[in-house]
Formats: structure tokens, C-alpha cells, sequence
């Protein structure tokens, strides 16, 4: 019985905006990080697999429209939304994946069926929805995605550059309870830069690891492009052996570094530390082909890395008996 069982989240990497930090506001994501963590950790602490734990944790990520993934997913260049997400575990090796979606409302949980209910690893688009559907699993109308926040920031894409990375207004927007859009000060990370994904690993007291991933993508992103979130190897791995890891960055160089992976591949080949491993692919390999971002890594031994090469990452942690701790700013030790 491994009495290290702990769980690690992120909500995206980017530049920190010191010049419009609002206490109030960098309170708000620390408030739904930390709830975030209580809960993936109270499913530990009850003797619950880290695949649970995962599971859990990205939900309720997917279901706070302060990230980007669910029903806070960005705009893609058609003005619609898809979404992707993938769940390993790390005690099979079985993984599930779903990409292009855009009427689950948690695609987190449908990757997880995938993993679960077939002999396939991915899903895509409109097959992954009957599938979900199929399953009993929720579906949501388009629009449920929508928020004048995001229209706004992929109007503003439009008119500028092309693809950005998340957040693109100085405002921030959260759905009230009646479902409408409210406006909040500015983020403590660049809306410019930030980069959304968000995403989970866990170990648990079998000593079992899971990761998953989860995202909207890009904001104004060419429809049906896919980034590395539900891709195995890239933005989520799971490996008993080795570690479990989540990615969040700009998922082609992920992709291209099999970033994840390479977390896991080189503590088994070259017999070096999670830590050592983790700090190599985020701050070595990828910013020679400017790759952005970080990761969160917990090993077999309950060790944790959470290195990134942006100014900041949302990110945070739980132990089992201990307080979860919540980070965003690259002087706050992780």
C-alpha cells in the first residue's frame, strides 16, 4: 500500500501581467484550483484509483469556464467549438482519446469510456458523439459553449493575426448561475500568451498512475486541426514504470517531441530522476523548436515536477493528510 498517494493539476502556461494584477481575481482561480484538488484528493484518500482521481479532476475543469477546455473552450476560425481530451492508466497502459468533439459537455469522461467500453484508443468528431450518446454519456446544444468573452477574443483574432493561444481580452468572463456572462478584472496570466490546456496525474495508494488532458484548442484555430491533448505520447502518458504526465503548451511541439512520453522514455533508458527528466524536455528540447509551456509529473514513488518555460502556469497539488498547495508565478515553489 503506497502511503504517497497524491494528485497534480494545471489550467494552462503563460506571461504573467503583473502591471493589471487583481487580488480579487487571482483569488477566484486559486479558490477553483483548490476545489479542484480537494475533491481528486478527498477520491484518493478514500482508497480510490488515481484513474478516478484523474477522471475527477479534469472534469471539473472542463465544467469552470476559467480555462479553456469545456465550457470554457475558445472559438475556432468557423466560429464554432471543438474539443478535445485523453485519459491514460498507467496500470494497463489503455488509453482513451477523444478529438473534434462539439456537443460533449465532458469530453474528459466520454475518452475515458472510449478507453474503457471499446478496442479503440481514439474517437473523432461526430463518431465519438453517437458513441457518447450511445454510452448515456451528457450532450449539450452548440451554444452551451458560447460566451461573450470568447466572441469576443476570436473577433479580435480575426482582425489581428490569425490563431492565438486562449485568452485574448483583458477581461475575464465566468458564467453566473443563471448562465449568463459576467465580466471580471484581468488575469494574472497574459491573455495574449497563455496557452490553455488543462489536465491532471495522480498516483494512488496501490501505487497505480493516470494522467488526462483536456482542451478547446486555439482560439481561431483552422476547424479540425488537433492539437496534443488527446494525443498519447504528446500532451497525456501513464506508466506504472515510470510516471504519469500532462502537457500544456503549443501542442505541435509537443507533438513533434512526443513530449510526454519522452518524460517517461528517458527515466527508463537513461535512469535519471522525474525531476531531471521533466526539466530536460520543458527546458531544454523544446525551446530549440520554440516549444511553449510545461508539464505535471508524478512518478511511481510519489515524487513530483511541475517545470514550465512560460513567465507562469496555473497549477497546483494534493497529497494525501496534507493542505493541497496552488501556484501561478514562477517564484512560487512547486
Amino acid at each position: 500500500m503506497n502511503s504517497k498517494a497524491i494528485v497534480a493539476i494545471h489550467g494552462g502556461a503563460g506571461t504573467i501581467l503583473r502591471q493589471d494584477l487583481n487580488v480579487e481575481t487571482e483569488a477566484h482561480y486559486r479558490v477553483e484550483l483548490n476545489a479542484v484538488l480537494a475533491a481528486a484528493q478527498e477520491v484518493l484518500t478514500k482508497g480510490g484509483s488515481a484513474l478516478d482521481a484523474v477522471s475527477i479532476a479534469v472534469q471539473m475543469l472542463e465544467d469552470c469556464p476559467l480555462f479553456n477546455a469545456g465550457c470554457g473552450s475558445v472559438y475556432t476560425a468557423d466560429g464554432k467549438h471543438e474539443l478535445d481530451a485523453a485519459i491514460m492508466d498507467g496500470a494497463t497502459l489503455a488509453a482513451g482519446a477523444v478529438c473534434g468533439v462539439t456537443r460533449l459537455r465532458n469530453p474528459v469522461i466520454a475518452a475515458r469510456r472510449v478507453m474503457e467500453a471499446t478496442d479503440h484508443v481514439m474517437l473523432a468528431g461526430a463518431g465519438a458523439e453517437v458513441f457518447a450518446m450511445a454510452e448515456g454519456l451528457e450532450l449539450v446544444e452548440p451554444g452551451y459553449f458560447d460566451s461573450e468573452f470568447r466572441l469576443a477574443q476570436w473577433l479580435k483574432a480575426r482582425q489581428a493575426t490569425g490563431a492565438v493561444l486562449d485568452h485574448d481580452s483583458g477581461a475575464l468572463m465566468f458564467r453566473t448561475e443563471n448562465g449568463r456572462a459576467a465580466a471580471r478584472a484581468p488575469e494574472p496570466l497574459d491573455p495574449d500568451t497563455k496557452l490553455g490546456t488543462v489536465g491532471a496525474v495522480a498516483l494512488d495508494r496501490n501505487g497505480h498512475l493516470a494522467a488526462a488532458t483536456s482542451t478547446g484548442g486555439i482560439t481561431n484555430k483552422r476547424p479540425g486541426r488537433v492539437g496534443d491533448s488527446p494525443i498519447i505520447g504528446a500532451g497525456c502518458y501513464a506508466n506504472d514504470a515510470t510516471c504519469a504526465v500532462s502537457s500544456t503548451g503549443t501542442g505541435e511541439m509537443f507533438i513533434r517531441l512526443v513530449a510526454a512520453y519522452d518524460v517517461a522514455a528517458q527515466m527508463e533508458y537513461r535512469k535519471v530522476s522525474l525531476r531531471e527528466a521533466a526539466h530536460d524536455v520543458v527546458m531544454n528540447r523544446l525551446p530549440r523548436i520554440a516549444g511553449r509551456g510545461g508539464v505535471i509529473a508524478v512518478d511511481a514513488l510519489g515524487n513530483l515536477a511541475m517545470p514550465f518555460n512560460t513567465e507562469g502556469m496555473y497549477r497546483g497539488y494534493a497529497r494525501v493528510g496534507e493542505a493541497p498547495v496552488t501556484a501561478i508565478y514562477r517564484e512560487e515553489a512547486t
